[in-house]
């Protein structure tokens, strides 16, 4: 059996607005999507650090994780580069999640304007 290693998951997407409710529900459904891909639970997640763009102010995304009962990972909120051509209204996740999984098998989720970041890690939100 591999050895417990520390990985990194990716994961982007785009908010709709500069709103609490718009960032919350960007987050979530990116987090969601990130542990289902993954079968990531809780208890094996070391920390998530969750960056926007400097235009999504109104709300720490973070909250998002609590709000899935993720109340003992350690998480942290910032923003971006301000690159000038740079993705607005973007929130990206990275888990450090504690797993036998390899490297090369870990799934990043990169959906709607946040897609063309990565294509090669784009992911369809129409998946089964």
């Amino acid at each position: 059996m591999p050895d417990m290693r520390v990985r990194g998951i990716r994961g982007a997407t785009t908010a709709e607005a500069n709103t609490r409710e718009a960032i919350l529900a960007a987050t979530d459904e990116l987090l969601r999507l990130m542990i289902d891909a993954n079968q990531v639970c809780a208890e094996d997640v070391a920390s998530v650090f969750f960056t926007t763009t400097s235009d999504l102010n109104a709300e720490f995304p973070a909250l998002a994780a609590r709000a899935l009962g993720w109340h003992d990972v350690a998480l942290m909120c910032g923003h971006e580069m301000s690159v000038p051509h740079g993705l607005p209204l973007c929130v990206r996740i990275l888990i450090h999640w504690n797993t036998r999984v390899q490297a090369a098998e870990v799934q990043h989720v990169y959906i709607k304007g946040a897609a063309h970041l990565r294509p090669d890690r784009s992911f369809s939100l129409n998946r089964a």
